[in-house]
């Protein structure tokens, strides 16, 4: 039995829609040529774990859809009649970036008219709003949209779905209150401060833990305190990226592979954990107009090792994963496993733009 080749097989048809019709399907010497970048003897481990990884984390266009067609019939949000609850309800288009939340109210509008015969849009006299997107990952993107949308375009009464198929707890924690800054109000003191009266429900097919104070159980990539070590003796470029950081970085125990266990081992979760690292490091190396927000283990305003989510869905990879899945410098210094969707601007070394 050829391992190798039975784990590039697998992980090919998890991904086997991801960005179709945009870009040239996956095959196997993409997922080969992209795993070749790491050392000779973590390569099989990495594609083994990924496989694994990947078949919990990938949202196929099909496992969106079916998703979504939950909702049309989820009594805890529409009640005893469907139909009556999707036909008052007003779907916001209120996304200041991206396409995601487009291209979720459309795959949404076409199960319900094939269910009920009609599709529905934003409405300016609806007092129940429905916010759908794919995920939450650090919360910054749902919290901008919702904060323009109570101050400028929420009525004085109403009541706001907000539906994701994933949500990070610390990313929806952070969406909701604003984090701990005294001057960052939480949506409901925003409603109040603009006089209106919105009764918000936060609703997800999964959710995973990234919250800084369980650590030890996280659902995304947080290495641990022997894989820092190890590391920064070892390579260079983290340690020099260490080095730049003001504070120490947020590590985890080992021992624990998370609330939803993602992961088929602790040991395989600190391989991905040492080799996206080190890879991540060695990409912001070679790029260095990378704005700092660009960790190695993907995005994160606030200064760490990275995000760390591995979720991927088929239209696109979000900057919260590691660098190392889907970063395309223009040098090629780096082949990306997911290619992101996105035309970098001339002149700019921004590698993608979708923050969520």
């Amino acid at each position: 039995m050829n391992k190798r080749a039975d784990y590039l097989a697998s992980i090919v048809d998890t991904i086997r829609d991801y960005r179709e019709g945009d870009i040239s399907a996956p095959d196997a010497d993409r997922v080969d040529t992209w795993v070749k970048q790491f050392a000779e003897n973590v390569q099989l481990p990495i594609l083994s774990e990924m496989d694994y990884v990947l078949k919990r984390t990938y949202f196929s266009r099909e496992r969106v859809e079916k998703f979504l067609g939950g909702l049309i019939e989820a009594r805890g949000l529409v009640g005893g009649d469907p139909r009556k609850f999707w036909s008052g309800v007003s779907l916001l288009n209120i996304q200041q970036g991206g396409n995601s939340q487009a291209e979720m109210r459309n795959l949404f509008n076409r199960l319900l008219k094939d269910k009920f015969g009609f599709s529905i849009a934003e409405r300016d006299n609806a007092s129940v709003f429905v916010y759908l997107d794919d995920f939450i990952c650090t919360g910054n993107r749902v919290r901008n949209d919702l904060r323009a949308w109570i101050n400028d375009h929420a009525p004085v009464k109403s009541t706001l779905h907000i539906i994701v198929a994933v949500s990070h707890r610390g990313g929806q924690w952070y969406a909701e209150t604003g984090g701990k800054s005294a001057e960052r109000l939480s949506l409901q003191d925003i409603a109040t401060n603009a006089g209106k009266e919105i009764g918000i429900k936060w609703w997800h097919g999964i959710l995973l833990e990234d919250r800084k104070s369980h650590s030890n159980v996280v659902d995304v990539l947080r290495p641990t305190t022997s894989i820092l070590n190890d590391v920064t003796v070892q390579n260079h470029a983290v340690q020099n990226y260490v080095a730049t950081m003001k504070h120490e970085p947020v590590l985890r125990e080992p021992g624990s592979v998370g609330v939803n266990n993602l992961f088929s081992a602790d040991e395989k979760k600190s391989l991905l954990e040492r080799e996206f690292l080190i890879a991540g490091a060695r990409i912001r190396q070679q790029c260095p107009n990378l704005p700092k927000t660009m960790r190695p283990l993907g995005h994160a305003r606030l200064e760490s090792l990275g995000f760390g989510s591995l979720v991927v869905t088929f239209r696109n990879c979000p900057n919260t994963a590691p660098l190392a899945l889907w970063a395309n410098p223009r040098d090629g210094s780096w082949y990306p496993l997911f290619p992101a969707g996105y035309k970098q601007p001339r002149g700019q070394s921004r590698l993608f733009q979708d923050e969520r």
